[in-house]
């Protein structure tokens, strides 16, 4: 039997898993997250007395990897899917806003949220996943390897250990890692190189239909405190009729400088931020909100190929979109495939 042991349930770990699954027939596969959820930055909450259902992190996937379409459109079932059809127009610095990107552009999601990627990934496999499990310490056993939690807790050994979380967190567990190659170093100060854009979010609801021509705003010079706007009524089954709610991401200056201010002013001031740039002042009251911050939200840049690859030849592998070299959750999909594909043939 190959037992596989994998810290973190976003998106990549859960296309590696499935790769997994099906590719190492004896692979006994044990996935442990830190937090209640899967799918990493590509989450998703529900107020059920509300009737919405949002995406607060990642807002949609696109259909820029052959490999990533075919697998939820013919693997997954694909029941449930949506895909907002409205364009992505743009805003600059001053706020104003014209038409921008391709409107024919896939921008699918779940009618039960984008986390259903993962769910469905992990949910047709046989690996047993252990969610509020955080691993701490990262051992190297003779030619295994074992992680222990939070709570003290060993678990192991693994033939291999995928490591899933953002790449400043990755370097973390390296640098503590008990270990002794000097591959460990070099992988820490790879994963650390790594530039990140924090992004605070916050969720406004509004009892009132928004009459505009897009799904989304992107600000392209990166110069306005808000950096992205989606109307997630644009998809389908997420907001009732007559009703608008808006997923305001601020830009990654704003959202380090204000991080740990009070929610509720970060609310508010995005909020009014949102109501200049949308061109409605009653943006700026919503009747319910709800945020989110992401530290660690999206890499600027991939890592340095080379400790990666040599870590994988200790049968230690990393992946995530840090990896893959761009901060999409089709580029975290296809990297887990690829990953779960060179863990299969290493078997």
């Amino acid at each position: 039997m190959t037992t596989i042991g994998i810290v973190g349930a976003g998106a990549a770990a859960a296309a590696a898993t499935h790769v997994l699954d099906g590719a190492v027939p004896d692979a006994d596969i044990t996935v442990l997250e830190k937090s209640g959820g899967l799918c990493g930055r590509a989450a998703t909450r529900r107020n059920d007395d509300r009737g919405l259902v949002y995406d607060y992190g990642a807002n949609y996937l696109k259909a820029d990897d052959e490999r990533v379409v075919d697998l939820v459109t013919e693997t997954l079932d694909d029941e449930g899917m949506v895909d907002a059809t409205e364009p992505i127009y743009v805003f600059d610095e001053s706020g104003e806003v014209s038409p921008g990107r391709d409107a024919d552009e896939h921008k699918w999601s779940y009618r039960r949220g984008l986390t259903q990627i993962a769910k469905r990934l992990f949910g047709g496999t046989d690996a047993t996943v252990h969610r509020r499990t955080r691993v701490e310490t990262v051992r190297r056993d003779g030619d295994s390897w074992s992680v222990v939690d939070a709570d003290g807790d060993s678990w192991g050994p693994f033939d291999a250990l995928l490591l899933n979380p953002p790449a400043p967190q990755t370097a973390d567990l390296v640098a503590d890692a008990a270990w002794e190659s000097p591959v460990r170093e070099e992988l820490r100060a790879a994963a650390a190189a790594v530039p990140y854009r924090t992004v605070w979010t916050a969720v406004l609801h509004y009892p009132f239909e928004l009459d505009r021509p897009y799904y989304g705003l992107v600000n392209t010079d990166k110069a306005h405190a808000v950096g992205w706007i989606s109307r997630e009524e644009c998809k389908a089954g997420h907001v009732p009729d007559g009703e608008s709610l808006l997923v305001v991401q601020a830009g990654g200056e704003w959202s380090a400088e204000h991080y740990d201010r009070d929610p509720a002013d970060n609310v508010a001031e995005l909020a009014g931020h949102a109501a200049e740039i949308v061109g409605d002042d009653r943006l700026a009251d919503p009747d319910w909100t709800d945020h989110q911050g992401w530290r660690y939200a999206m890499p600027e840049q991939g890592a340095e190929r080379g400790p990666i690859d040599a870590a994988a030849d200790h049968d230690l592998y990393c992946l995530g979109d840090w990896v893959a070299g761009e901060a999409r959750l089709h580029a975290a999909l296809a990297n887990g495939l690829d990953i779960g594909e060179q863990v299969a043939d290493a078997r």
